[in-house]
């Protein structure tokens, strides 16, 4: 994973990532102890599950429309000034007590990262282009987020021998200004996106249009959809289980926690050599399904170091599902139309976590935890499934097709297969396939190589 690291300007942009993830991280240890410290034990916990519902609903809701926003800015500006957005968001956010203010402004904290977060990573693969430098980009920023969450705490703790909680905001505001410093440091092409024509709502869904009509994609959607259900028992249900079958919360949930993001961390440098003897499209199903299978492990009541080395299972899985998509919305989109579809991506994966979260609390308390985990996993089996149905295994990224509608002479079709022609009479080439204006729908006339329509045969 080191060759991207050699690339100057992603240099600059991972440590951008870094800080920002750890600013965001410092930011959410210190909402939590201030909502303890203002509410206490009667209203600091509803609170907090609001603010992470709003949290969610700007993930969801906001991200296309942020993108369409953003489109006519160049993404160098949009990004520090999304950047410059939430620091300046951290200050009030330390000085006020009022719960109503505090959820209005991390609403707003959580608006700027749903349009920083699709805006940055649709980045990458520009300056990326080859295959294997993006793919262990990819991982470098799977093991990115995965030493966040093993890190922040570690941080927080040692921070908090020395400072008040209330200055948690301050060390999260440096990260984000170190976060500044970094984007301003690389050299980024400061221009807009040509896919940024047309009005608004056009703009906002054009992510989601495309999403829908690209089979890939949508096989992409429903695994990780799959994966969220069960994950979503581990991010919800750990500690409960720890507290109900170990008998210690404390004691034991670090370590289930912990040996999830070993087997996280562990799994990241392997994916980029996994992907070059393997699809994506395989080694997302295989995380998905070895997440599924690992499930009715639990039933074995193992002993606390069996069970770290279950939840390492788990982490390792997750990361197979999570780390290649970014490969599978590259391939799926034009540059110009990567944005919208990143911004598309986190928005719906976000949804399925939506759901899955209710979900998993809601069964963890209504069974036996344990079996709610099982549950979830036969679900999680289920919808995985359902991807690979929806997701062709037969799907190379250049294709045979006809354009029965342009003139042979069009700008689209020159040098393509000149002279071969469909028999509807329309001119026959191949080229990596998008949907776009040109071709709207996965499904327009599908040919052989030698210009066969495939219908007709």
């Amino acid at each position: 994973m080191i060759q991207p690291l050699r690339n100057i300007t992603f240099r600059w942009l991972f440590a951008a990532q870094v800080l920002s993830l750890l600013g965001v991280g410092l930011m959410t240890a210190a909402l939590s102890l201030g909502a303890w410290r203002i509410g206490g034990a009667e209203t600091a916990g509803p609170m907090l599950g609001l603010i992470f519902a709003l949290k969610m609903i700007a993930y969801v809701g906001l991200a296309p429309l942020a993108e369409a926003a953003l489109a006519r800015v160049p993404r160098r500006r949009a990004l520090i000034g999304l950047d410059l957005a939430r620091l300046l968001l951290l200050l009030p956010m330390a000085l006020v007590e009022g719960w109503g203010v505090i959820a209005a402004l991390t609403f707003v904290f959580f608006a700027a990262s749903a349009a920083f977060t699709p805006m940055f990573q649709a980045l990458i693969p520009a300056i990326l282009p080859e295959k294997s430098d993006y793919a262990q980009a990819l991982a470098l920023s799977r093991l990115a987020y995965t030493l966040e969450t093993l890190l922040s705490p570690v941080l927080v703790g040692v921070a908090l021998v020395l400072i008040s909680s209330q200055f948690l905001f301050t060390l999260a505001a440096l990260c984000f200004i170190g976060s500044v410093a970094a984007l301003v440091r690389a050299r980024i092409a400061d221009q807009v996106q040509t896919g940024s024509r047309g009005r608004f709502w056009a703009r906002a869904t054009r992510g989601l249009h495309i999403y829908a009509r690209t089979p890939r994609l949508r096989g992409l959607f429903l695994m990780n959809a799959g994966l969220s259900l069960a994950m979503a028992w581990i991010l919800v249900n750990s500690v409960v289980y720890a507290g109900a079958r170990l008998g210690d919360a404390e004691a034991y949930f670090p370590w289930l926690m912990g040996g999830l993001g070993v087997g996280s961390a562990l799994m990241a440098p392997l994916v980029p050599l996994l992907l070059r003897r393997f699809s994506e499209r395989s080694l997302i199903a295989a995380g998905g399904l070895g997440f599924a299978l690992l499930t009715p492990v639990i039933l074995l009541a193992p002993p606390v170091g069996g069970l770290v080395l279950l939840w390492a299972g788990f982490g390792a899985a997750s990361t197979l599902v999570l780390t290649p998509g970014g490969l599978v919305l590259t391939r799926s989109a034009a540059e110009a139309d990567r944005p919208a579809v990143f911004a598309a991506q986190f928005s719906l994966s976000h949804a399925g976590w939506l759901l899955a979260y209710p979900l998993a609390g809601w069964l963890g308390a209504a069974l036996d935890p344990a079996i709610a985990l099982v549950v979830l996993g036969a679900g999680c089996a289920v919808v995985v499934i359902a991807g690979l149905r929806a997701w062709p295994a037969d799907d190379p990224a250049e294709r045979v097709h006809a354009h029965p509608d342009l003139p042979s002479d069009h700008p689209h079709l020159a040098g393509d297969l000149a002279g071969d022609h469909a028999p509807t009479g329309g001119s026959v080439h191949k080229h990596e396939f998008h949907v776009d204006e040109l071709h709207p729908s996965w499904d327009m006339e599908p040919l052989d190589a030698d210009g066969t329509s495939r219908r007709k045969a």
